[in-house]
């Protein structure tokens, strides 16, 4: 099965379109670096260059239907890059005080790709993040204040301990169960290698 850098095998494509998750996975494979490569060039920590090529593979997965063309692959994946290394970009310039002038430069830059529209705002992605939601809700109750406290207040191992009154082992105990259990939960509905991304994301 032969997959470049500007198409894709016809049989691969249809496979991925009905939703084949080994056809998925070979896209990931061949796809993941390049698009890290894009976003590297506009943002400086590679971990968030990285985190938005995991959103991109989700989104690409979540809206594999409104792709028409092998060549849309290329095109989703680099313009949902395009899209957040600008909203990173403009949130760095808030925080950081960048001149208007620096910002323009770095979107001048990205805007030099010629790339395709598409609407993000998915019924299908909105439907995968309350999937998560209702994950994390139905957690044992120290899995979710731990996971909650942890993810979404971005507090240390410590903080958390003496929030809650439990030793930092039982912390990490308590994370590393709310991780298999959203592992567990997510994987009865989406494809192992997207639900390895979305685990990622949330640890």
């Amino acid at each position: 099965m032969t997959l470049d850098n500007n198409s894709l095998n016809d049989f691969l494509f249809s496979r991925f379109k009905n939703g084949d998750e080994l056809a998925f996975e070979h896209i990931f494979k061949s796809k993941f670096n390049q698009i890290i490569g894009f976003c590297d060039q506009f943002i400086s920590d590679h971990d968030d260059a990285k985190n938005i090529t995991q959103e991109a593979f989700i989104n690409l997965w979540l809206n594999r239907n409104k792709i028409e063309k092998p060549s849309g692959i290329n095109s989703f994946l680099y313009t949902f890059a395009k899209s957040n290394c600008l909203n990173f970009i403009r949130h760095q310039a808030v925080e950081e005080k960048y001149t208007d002038h620096a910002l323009h430069e770095k979107e001048q830059l990205l805007n030099a790709e010629v790339l395709e529209s598409f609407d993000f705002n998915s019924l299908e992605f909105i439907e995968l993040e309350e999937l998560i939601q209702k994950s994390i809700s139905n957690l044992p109750e120290k899995c979710r204040e731990v996971f909650i406290k942890k993810r979404f207040e971005g507090k240390m191992n410590k903080e958390i301990a003496e929030d809650l009154g439990i030793n930092i082992k039982s912390v990490e105990a308590n994370m590393t169960r709310a991780i298999k259990a959203l592992k567990k939960n997510l994987s009865e509905y989406l494809p192992a290698i997207l639900v390895q991304l979305i685990v990622q994301y949330l640890n």
